[in-house]
């Protein structure tokens, strides 16, 4: 029968009970050692030191400081207070003083291993293996150190299967209820976050979620599927203060004979009923806003792109949002201030809520559009005003007609060939799902594809969905080591315009310490017409991803390199060294090919 809510403080540690739930964390530490529910006496690892079962962590380093490992720092606090207590609330704290010398480690919660079944969305749910099957003898270390291929399970229905965590990454969009299933007794362990304001690098980047322990990850800051942009670097005389929470630790059960499947079904209809609640008003702090003191922004956002409307054009389903004041496309690589996203109507329509008060920016993306959006005026939020910003107009990338197109702008390389994975290294959920990139070692397979010479793309003739290989990858030789790989577009001019320059837009959805050059009907040009430069560290292939940092360039392509008649544009991709060369590589999210402005150029084939 529940009661209200008690507080019991004792010498090293402190319990609130309420008659369902009993949460036991250490004093002053702030670690939470204990979770009792539903007749389970600790829902948490007792196996492991009290330490190691419940806790925060950061992973944090110095300004001017390079790489993306940083240093993990275990948050423990050194003091303790109450802030509120009464029968319906307790709110207690433990806080210490920044201490940089202070070294923990990196997994934020580990819960009981009688939690098998793992879900995070409607069709990325299953039972996963043990955490024995990891260890050597049981498990073969792959070639990522994340990866493992369980060789000899305890359970023989995962034999064969590669288990990797980051098979399990989420966008911050969808990343908003994921937990463990318990079959007997029947329990749920989820953690519902029910806004992403506090979380880095905006509503498409990917964070971990659950895996093998069991464990269960709220990760707020990462340089994953990003890199070293997104590492958190602090001067020592640096203010900085965020608000990180709060998130909403839901346990459910079912009653004798009822699915334990269902607790999904209940904690999907809870994190919607937290999502309604945010912003909270029950924590005492001053350094969280409530509803009635955050602002809100609404508008329209429309597409101006003259050589394809007369008239303006809805951003359909465009993702607005506010982020710190910077560049284009910066909120993408900002970690140390709030972000506020929504995705707007089929008219273009989009409302903000719930705004923290500060200055920002508005940026935009829309599907299917190249390129990004920011409004030209800083947005100052004050408390419960609501600015309407009326019609705002994105014009998009455009010096001439489309000649020719591969793949959709939507910052992925989905849309694009992926291959089946070798049958040796299967993860099972993954098979004929939609998600099929987060299947292990798919780079391998661009070499058994085209062994011999690289990919080879006809505009007319050739299909983006059948011939163009998701990522373009290093090739592996016979003495096992490795080259750079070189693509061609082969297209056709019936006239080449010399009144006006060609542009050649190439949108990259990710790119992992590569080199990207361009050159034009002569793949031995030196130096190239184009070069990025050494680019990138997301990591992303590596990490079963299909999309990283977006990175937009524009490369003016002269008259005299293009004939009339047959051309081709070679893309190189020189970089073939460090420790997974095979790993290094881009992906390309949308290549279009522009005439001049008053082109009068025409494509052959369609």
């Amino acid at each position: 029968m529940s009661q209200g809510v008690q507080l019991h403080i004792e010498k090293s540690h402190v319990v609130m009970d309420n008659g369902i739930l009993k949460v036991k964390l250490s004093k002053p530490g702030g670690i939470v050692t204990g979770i009792k529910y539903n007749g389970i006496d600790n829902l948490l690892e007792v196996l492991n030191e009290e330490v190691n079962r419940g806790y925060w962590d950061l992973v944090w380093s110095e300004a001017g400081s390079t790489g993306t490992t940083g240093t993990s720092d275990v948050i423990k606090g050194t003091s303790f207070r109450v802030i509120m207590e009464s029968e319906m609330q307790v709110e207690i704290s433990f806080t210490r003083l920044w201490d940089p010398s202070l070294q923990g480690k990196s997994v934020p919660l580990n819960i009981d291993k009688r939690f098998h079944y793992m879900a995070m969305a409607d069709n990325r749910q299953r039972y996963m293996p043990l955490p024995d099957d990891r260890l050597p003898g049981r498990g073969k270390p792959l070639a990522t150190p994340e990866a493992v291929l369980l060789v000899n399970p305890v359970e023989p229905e995962f034999k064969g299967e590669v288990d990797d965590k980051y098979q399990y990454s989420c966008e911050n969009k969808d990343l908003r209820v994921h937990g463990w299933i318990c079959m007997d007794p029947p329990v749920g362990f989820w953690q519902i976050t029910p806004s992403s304001e506090f979380r880095s690098g905006g509503p498409i980047k990917q964070n971990l979620t659950s895996h093998v322990g069991p464990v269960n990850l709220a990760m707020f800051l990462s340089a994953h599927y990003a890199g070293e942009d997104l590492v958190l670097k602090l001067n020592p005389d640096e203010p900085w203060k965020k608000v990180f929470g709060p998130i909403f630790m839901y346990l459910n059960s079912v009653t004798d004979g009822g699915d334990p499947l269902q607790l999904w079904e209940d904690a999907k209809n809870q994190m919607m009923i937290e999502v309604e609640s945010w912003p909270y008003d029950f924590p005492a702090s001053d350094d969280f806003p409530t509803a009635d003191q955050r602002g809100s922004v609404s508008g329209r956002l429309q597409i101006q792109d003259r050589f394809l409307s007369d008239e303006y054009i809805s951003a359909n389903s465009a993702y607005v949002g506010l982020a710190p004041p910077g560049d284009v496309g910066s909120w993408q690589r900002e970690c140390k201030g709030y972000q506020f996203w929504t995705t707007a109507d089929a008219d273009g329509y989009f409302s903000i809520k719930n705004i923290r008060l500060g200055s920002y920016n508005l940026y935009a993306w829309v599907p299917g559009v190249i390129g990004d959006y920011k409004h030209d005026d800083f947005i100052t939020i004050n408390a419960g005003f609501d600015i309407d910003l009326g019609n705002l107009v994105f014009e998009p990338p455009r010096d001439g007609p489309t000649l020719w197109e591969i793949g959709i702008p939507d910052r992925t390389a989905a849309e694009f060939y992926i291959p089946d994975p070798d049958p040796k290294y299967i993860n099972k959920l993954y098979v004929n799902h939609p998600d099929r990139y987060r299947q292990y070692g798919l780079w391998e397979r661009y070499a058994d594809l085209y062994p011999d010479e690289d990919l080879v793309y006809t505009v007319g003739v050739s299909d983006y969905k059948k011939d163009w290989f998701f990522a373009q990858v290093t090739r592996k030789l016979s003495d096992n080591t490795y080259q750079g790989t070189t693509w061609q577009i082969k297209f056709e001019l019936d006239l080449v315009d010399t009144n006006g320059s060609y542009t050649l837009r190439l949108a990259l959805a990710t790119a992992q310490i590569s080199e990207l050059q361009v050159r034009v009907n002569d793949p031995k040009t030196s130096p190239p017409l184009f070069s990025t430069g050494v680019i990138g560290h997301d990591n992303t292939i590596a990490r079963h991803g299909i999309h990283g940092l977006y990175r937009l360039y524009n490369v003016e392509v002269p008259p005299t390199q293009l004939v009339d008649g047959h051309n081709t544009i070679f893309l190189t991709q020189t970089m073939a060294s460090g420790e997974f060369p095979a790993l290094q590589g881009i992906m390309y999210d949308y290549i279009r090919f522009e005439g001049p402005s008053t082109s009068n150029s025409k494509k052959k084939t369609n």
